[in-house]
Parts: structure tokens; sequence; C-alpha cells
């Protein structure tokens, strides 16, 4: 079975499928010593080259799919190399058994929080997609109370200078003092487009957090700096939240298991494959990824006839 030369190329993890149609406009691909042009399709079988460099078969077709979650702190960027020699996210993660992590969409260096990462370009470029509509949900501290009109301003829409803006949704979360915390849901990824959002009513935020993307919620036992990998039920969730079936992997051993599973530090960090493991009745008091995918998933299937455009705060 054939497809098309930049869908293959952006899922094994080698740019968007933009990028890669402008690599091809450019004629830095090429299939069996031919230069490919747009609409061309490749076949397990070709030889194909990417500026001048041969191109893996393994990666194209045989690629394991890893899924990671990434809690970014504050101070760390998202590009792989940054100029002003500031670290990035990138520093952080393990190497993947094949192709390279693509970040599915970014924060700025003043924003912390989830980070979704994975060596499945397709899966990235859906997840990213505006036609998906997926809600990015953050946690947001602010200096001062919000008055109610000003909460129902932002969600009917704001003008900001690249256009109109709102948010699907925002709950306020407590606070003490002069510090206050809202929940908020947007369905974009536009530059510091939250910041931006309460700036444009004159309110100050000193302090940002995604909580969520889709249905993946933050687990609370992933700490600030660490990653885990997402497995079994989890990776299955964020799949069908895109329409897509991951590919399953060949069985490993207990060693590899461990392995793939161990973030930063991990004796610090209790396993998701041992909690599934433990009894009704040693429940840990940190909750698995498996967890939090399930609760995000059940309150949505409890509320499946809301339309997609009315999300819910789910990122408690």
């Amino acid at each position: 079975m054939s497809e098309r030369i930049q869908k293959v190329l952006a899922r094994a993890g080698y740019g968007s499928r933009r990028q890669i149609e402008t690599l091809i406009k450019e004629g830095k691909v090429s299939v069996n010593e031919t230069v490919a042009k747009l609409g061309d399709q490749v076949a397990m079988g070709d030889n194909m080259r990417l500026d001048g460099t041969a191109v893996p078969a393994k990666r194209l077709w045989q690629q394991p799919q890893q899924v990671l979650l990434y809690n970014k702190p504050v101070g760390e960027v998202c590009t792989r190399r940054d100029p002003e020699g500031r670290r990035t996210i990138f520093e952080s993660l393990p190497t993947p058994e094949e192709g390279r992590w693509v970040s599915v969409g970014r924060l700025d260096i003043n924003t912390s929080g989830l980070i979704i990462l994975t060596t499945d370009g397709e899966l990235a470029n859906r997840l990213m997609h505006p036609s998906n509509e997926m809600d990015r949900e953050y946690a947001v501290r602010v200096l001062g109370a919000v008055s109610s009109e000003v909460m129902q301003t932002l969600r009917d829409g704001v003008e900001l200078e690249d256009g109109k803006a709102k948010f699907n949704d925002i709950q306020e979360s407590g606070g003490e003092g002069a510090n206050h915390w809202y929940h908020v849901v947007i369905q974009e990824g536009r530059n510091r487009e939250v910041r931006r959002l309460w700036e444009s009513q004159g309110v100050q935020v000193s302090r940002l957090m995604r909580v969520r993307y889709g249905p993946i919620i933050i687990p609370s036992q992933l700490k600030m700096g660490r990653w885990m990998m997402l497995g079994g039920q989890d990776l299955a969730a964020l799949y069908e939240e895109v329409d897509l079936v991951p590919k399953v992997e060949a069985p490993v051993g207990r060693a590899q298991r461990e392995k793939k599973a161990r973030p930063i530090r991990a004796n610090t960090t209790t396993r998701p494959a041992r909690q599934k493991r433990e009894s009704a009745n040693n429940k840990p008091k940190l909750e698995s990824t498996n967890t939090k995918v399930k609760t995000a998933r059940q309150k949505t299937d409890s509320t499946k006839k809301k339309p997609k455009n009315s999300p819910r705060i789910r990122g408690y």
C-alpha cells in the first residue's frame, strides 16, 4: 500500500506535513533516485532520500509509536536549540527508540505544565490541527479578583492584534489574599493567547500552568522537570481522540518495560505499570496516568449530549 510522501515523513517525525511539502517543492526529497513532486506516493521497499541523506526504511514503516508526558518548569524553552543558550525541554528527555521527539504545541518560557511529545508525526499533527478543536486547559493565577462581567467578556471573545480570541470555558478556582486562581480552556494554540486575553482586560497574570491537553490531565505524581511514558489504555485513549489506532509493539521483557517507563530519577516516582498491580485495599496515594485519563474520559462520556465546542473544566 502506498501513501503520500508528506504523510509518511511526518509520521516518522521529520517535520509537519506542511514542512515536508515545502521540502518537496524545493526539490530536497527523492524516491528511487527521482526528485519527488507534490502528490507523489511512496510504498514500502522504495528508496527515499531527504536533502541528500538516505531515510531508513525502519524509521518510515516499523518505528514504535512512543508518547511521553513532560512537566515543563518555568525557564525552559521548547525549541531544540536556543541561540541565547537557555535550557530546552529536549535536554531533559530520554532518547527515543526511533526517530525524534515531536512536541505537541509549545509553552512560552514563563509558562509551566503539561507538554505531550511523540515520535508519531501524524498523531502530533492531528492533536494540533485546528479542525480537531482540542481543549487546552490552564490554571491561571491573577492579581486581584475578576468581575463576572470581565469573565463573560472573555467567554464572548476579544479582538486581539491577530484576530478574535476567547475562552471556551472559565471557572473560579479559589485563592487567598490578592491572588486568585482560575481554570480556563482554549481550543487553539496562538502565541501567548491566554496571557494576552487576560491582559486585554487589564488583568495581570502572575502564574500560568497547562494542566490538560485533550483527554490527558497532567498526573499528580509527575513532578516538575520530570517525564513519564504513556502506554496501555492511556495511549489508546489519546489515539482514539483523533481517530487513529496505535501500532501494537512486540512483547518485551520486564527489564525493557521498566527501562521504558523509568523517568529521570525514577526512584522517586511510582511506575504506572506497578500501580496497576496494586490491590484495591492497598491503593497508593498518587494516581496513575491511567486513572487520570480514565477520569477525564468518563466525565466526557457522561456529558456526550454537550456539543464539542462547549468543553468542561476537568483539570482540577
